[in-house]
């Protein structure tokens, strides 16, 4: 599809317009500015930098939300852009841009992002003891990370915060972690760099490709390389280097094992945020790169995909149900959760990748809060063995009752955020003729040994007989504990009570991708309908009036000499080969076959007129 440059950028909608400052570099860099003023606090002002980074992401998350009034659902251009050289190699043409934006495929996951980021800081209060201005500047320096891979809109750009990203959630793990903390870190740290490799490969492909086909511009901005035409034996390569880049980080089988490891071994905060945002990055580079950049190749490796997320699904779940850990419990459904995103996406229809962005942002919420109850637990016995425990809802009922509302919401229950996204995502792959009902049906078990392991767990934890003495003077939990959990409850029920305005953010954005991506789609949709329903549309004449299904034309033998003279023309069919056309002087009525019979097409009474056939 041969798309214009100015069919994304729409200067109606730049940040001069809508905000008046470059609001979109102001939620990227005030983490970054943060973490800066940080390094040069004393480390002795322990409160102060715990107070001080609480406020910056506060800050940051308050901007996120300050998009929301000015953001026009209505379409699906870039909106809130910034857009300038950042450098540029004039001997050789190259120019780099500082290049953002924001639409709504992008706007809720940022909004995600800045809210996990408070959470995940205000929960290390006490969580964290040594180091601790080093642990916020590194909190600080990630949350740039993550908000600009969102927001870039050039390659090189979007590299960079790639990678940044690396780097201080590798010392989160590390230093601040646990058991294998150091194996677990350099794990994560191999397998993200891996599929970086891949990733820098295909984008330099395509960076050299525009350059071929425009000899006087090197360029890394994301929608001038998508008007380049690209011959499929290179979509073919480089949609497998950017399906491994992605892949890894997702991560889908059978790239998921440093997941684990790193949840494990991570600190409560670096969880929260690594299955709430830095697994969305992996599908988010799916919607925002692959398909749209590749989408003949994209159509072909659905089958492919579409097997391998479909066993993510269930061996995530099934290795789920075997844990002992409870964090390495929710660790392996992120591995289920996330074959469901990616099943949804390559429905590549509106239904399924809808399903997918939103349920991005409930695995965020859903599996963020998990982990965030399981760190208030371990806080109080350092010990995550789900054996070790049995009703401690005599002692922490608050607790209980949060968890239980967390655990319903992950296991997807109607009224609860969970059911919407996978409801949309189940239907988009029912729908799909990529997929069908056979894909749903499989999928489907995911959803049954979620609930399976998610109440097995509850249940031992939870009820029976307070048995353990270290579990008899356990604590509920303080205010500030409960704050960390209660925002993601508000939308646990606000998106699984009412969904329609975040699904109105993302619906423009979507259509538009799925008319890239899957341009038959329309079409394929349309035939659905006409087989489900029968329907023949019909157009009135002057002349003619339809009633009751039977069509009257003027009397005959009046004398008139402005009637019409009714003439049958050349029979003109539509893509089902089923409809016949009629044309008449003053215009066309589609007949229902057999011609001039069935539900529209007879004529009745002394009023019939012989049709003669060409």
């Amino acid at each position: 599809m041969d798309l214009s440059y100015s069919e994304y950028l729409d200067n109606t909608y730049s940040y001069i317009n809508q905000i008046g400052f470059p609001i979109l570099t102001y939620i990227t860099f005030i983490p970054l500015l943060g973490a800066i003023v940080l390094m040069f606090v004393p480390k002795k002002e322990e409160t102060f930098i715990k107070y001080f980074a609480n406020i910056v992401a506060v800050i940051d998350m308050v901007l996120s939300f300050f998009l929301l009034p000015y953001f026009n659902s209505d379409t699906y251009k870039m909106q809130f852009v910034e857009r300038f050289t950042w450098f540029e190699v004039k001997s050789m043409n190259l120019e780099v841009l500082y290049f953002f934006g924001v639409d709504g495929i992008s706007i809720l996951l940022v909004l995600m992002t800045t809210i996990l980021g408070v959470l995940a800081i205000l929960s290390s209060w006490t969580a964290i003891t040594e180091r601790i201005k080093e642990y916020y500047i590194f909190l600080l320096l990630l949350q740039t990370g993550m908000i600009g891979v969102f927001f870039a809109l050039d390659f090189f750009l979007f590299y960079v915060f790639w990678e940044v990203m690396l780097v201080p959630m590798y010392f989160l793990i590390g230093v601040w972690g646990g058991g294998r903390r150091l194996y677990s870190a350099i794990k994560f740290f191999l397998y993200t760099l891996f599929g970086s490799l891949f990733l820098l490969l295909g984008i330099l492909a395509l960076f050299f490709n525009h350059h071929s086909l425009n000899p006087n511009e090197y360029t890394f901005d994301l929608f001038k390389i998508l008007q380049d035409s690209l011959p499929y034996s290179w979509e073919f390569w480089l949609f497998l280097a950017f399906f491994i880049g992605f892949a890894i980080k997702v991560p889908m089988f059978p790239f998921h094992t440093w997941l684990p490891d790193a949840h494990v071994d991570a600190p409560t905060a670096g969880s929260v945020i690594l299955a709430g945002v830095l697994l969305k990055l992996g599908t988010y580079g799916f919607v925002r790169f692959s398909l749209p950049l590749f989408p003949e190749a994209s159509r072909n490796f659905v089958p492919m995909v579409g097997v391998l997320s479909v066993i993510g699904i269930i061996y995530g779940a099934m290795v789920a149900l075997a844990q002992k850990d409870m964090k390495k419990l929710v660790a392996y459904s992120s591995v289920s959760h996330l074959g469901f995103c990616m099943i949804g996406l390559f429905a590549l229809n509106p239904q399924g990748i809808l399903g997918s962005i939103l349920q991005m942002v409930n695995h965020g919420i859903s599996t963020g809060g998990l982990f965030l109850l399981v760190g208030l637990i371990y806080e109080r016995r350092h010990d995550r063995t789900i054996s070790e425990y049995g009703g401690i809802a005599e002692k922490m009922p608050v607790y209980s009752a949060l968890t239980l509302i967390i655990f319903l919401s992950s296991m997807g229950l109607p009224g609860m955020n969970g059911f919407i996204g996978e409801f949309l995502i189940l239907v988009g792959v029912f729908k799909s003729p990529y997929l069908g009902w056979v894909w749903a049906a499989v999928a489907s078990i995911g959803i049954i040994l979620g609930a399976t392991y998610l109440l097995w767990m509850y249940q031992r934890v939870f009820f029976g007989k307070l048995w353990n003495p270290k579990n008899f003077n356990l604590r509920d939990l303080n205010f500030r504990e409960v704050m960390t959990i209660v925002p993601l409850v508000v939308f646990v029920f606000w998106i699984g009570i009412y969904p329609k305005p975040f699904i109105k953010i993302m619906e423009s954005s979507v259509e538009h991708l799925v008319e890239r991506v899957n341009p038959e789609y329309k079409a394929q949709a349309k035939d659905l309908v006409m087989q489900k329903t029968n329907f023949v549309p019909t157009i009135v004449t002057q002349k003619l009036k339809i009633e009751r299904g039977l069509q009257t034309p003027p009397q005959l033998g009046s004398g008139d000499p402005n009637l019409p003279v009714l003439t049958v023309t050349k029979e003109t069919k539509d893509n089902r080969n089923k409809t016949q056309y009629t044309s008449f002087d003053k215009g066309t009525i589609p007949l229902s076959p057999p011609l001039l019979k069935g539900d529209l097409g007879g004529f009745s009474g002394r009023n019939s007129i012989p049709v003669r056939s060409n």
